[in-house]
């Protein structure tokens, strides 16, 4: 029996097999740790198969308290990354000037330096400028990578679309609030529904960033990285994590099919 020549090697299929294990493993680990009946150890296999950390965890308000810190930082940082991405993608896209690739670098440079770097310039600035940390800071930290989450998709889109549509929308009477509605929004909606997604995402489980912009408050990821030094409930913890999962995967997952028939760039980098 002849063999199909596009088939992969038998070694090449064992290699992704075990890369993909190296990758999600850890993950699986944690969600399998989230039922132990075991408080501090992790013991494999479990000695037991409880749900009583879901309980736990509901009933913890340190964790309703983070949690909902996480969704009001995510949910602003995207806001205003939307505006101001849609913004800069619709001027990079439409112009031409000088120094315009120099600028489109400067805008994506975010997302590319490590967040350490980012998160001590961050908290430089805002020191000279005698910005208290609060809420807001953290906001305006995590808005500097959103926003090229958003620019990445849109102006992408903006390629694709002909200035002469927006022209003959002119040329029919229509002002710039009518051309926005019924020409550009149709055709950047999925591009920045799937940046928006990416950008929450994002947000919501940033680390780095945060620990140099937050002040006292504690989102869910830092609240998850001071329980981990904790030897107590240790399993409650992971549950928290399956929610961090939850919240990220699954927007970053609908983002892709909006997006993967497009030339849209959905978030590469980060």
């Amino acid at each position: 029996m002849r063999s199909d020549p596009n088939a992969a090697p038998l070694s090449l299929k064992i290699a992704a097999i075990g890369g993909l294990l190296f990758l999600h493993l850890p993950i699986l680990l944690i969600f399998l740790y989230a039922f132990t009946t075991e408080e501090r150890t992790y013991a494999f296999p479990p000695p037991g198969v409880t749900l009583k950390w879901f309980a736990a965890a509901w009933e913890r308000p340190d964790i309703w308290q983070a949690l909902t810190l996480s969704l009001q930082v995510a949910t602003a940082a995207t806001l205003l990354a939307l505006i101001l991405g849609t913004l800069i993608s619709a001027a990079m896209a439409q112009a031409r000037f000088f120094g315009r690739e120099q600028i489109s670098l400067l805008i994506i440079l975010p997302i590319a330096l490590p967040g350490v770097i980012t998160g001590m310039s961050l908290r430089s600035a805002f020191g000279l400028m005698d910005i208290p940390f609060s809420t807001l800071t953290i906001i305006l930290g995590h808005a500097t990578f959103c926003i090229v989450i958003v620019y990445n998709n849109a102006v992408a889109r903006f390629r694709r679309l002909s200035g002469g549509v927006l022209e003959a929308s002119a040329d029919l009477g229509a002002n710039a609030f009518q051309t926005f509605r019924y020409i550009l929004l149709p055709n950047l909606g999925t591009a920045l529904l799937a940046g928006g997604m990416l950008a929450f995402a994002l947000s919501f489980d940033e680390v780095i960033v945060t620990t140099f912009t937050a002040g006292q408050q504690a989102t869910l990821p830092i609240w998850m990285l001071e329980e981990l030094i904790r030897p107590r409930q240790r399993p409650v913890t992971n549950v928290v994590a399956m929610v961090v999962f939850a919240a990220t995967f699954f927007p970053i997952l609908l983002a892709y099919y909006l997006t993967r028939n497009g030339s849209e760039t959905a978030g590469a980098g980060k």
